[in-house]
């Protein structure tokens, strides 16, 4: 799921973990987990852009499967979790 939020005044570090979400140990990216194991979780990747920052969102089910790959369970559309993550974050960011 893609959407854009207004540009942020403070670094895109402390915003994210405002929002609850940590940078990924493999990349430059943000989860936030939805209890005490490491899935299902949130994952975020950002990018700043004219309009405002660019995120893509999408929920995390489970790990890789197999040693090596990236394929894993995930949701990216369609989804009442992911919307309404969308509206917990922009409605943070617009106070």
């Amino acid at each position: 799921m893609k959407f854009v939020f207004p540009k942020i005044v403070e670094n895109k570090l402390t915003t994210m973990r405002r929002l609850g979400y940590h940078p990924h140990p493999k990349n430059e990216s943000f989860i936030r987990r939805l209890g005490s194991n490491q899935f299902p979780r949130f994952h975020i990747y950002t990018k700043d852009t004219d309009q405002g920052m660019e995120a893509a969102l999408h929920l995390d089910q489970k790990g890789v499967c197999y040693h090596g790959q990236t394929a894993h369970s995930g949701d990216y559309e369609d989804n009442q979790a992911l919307d309404q993550e969308k509206q917990r974050i922009i409605n943070f960011l617009s106070k």
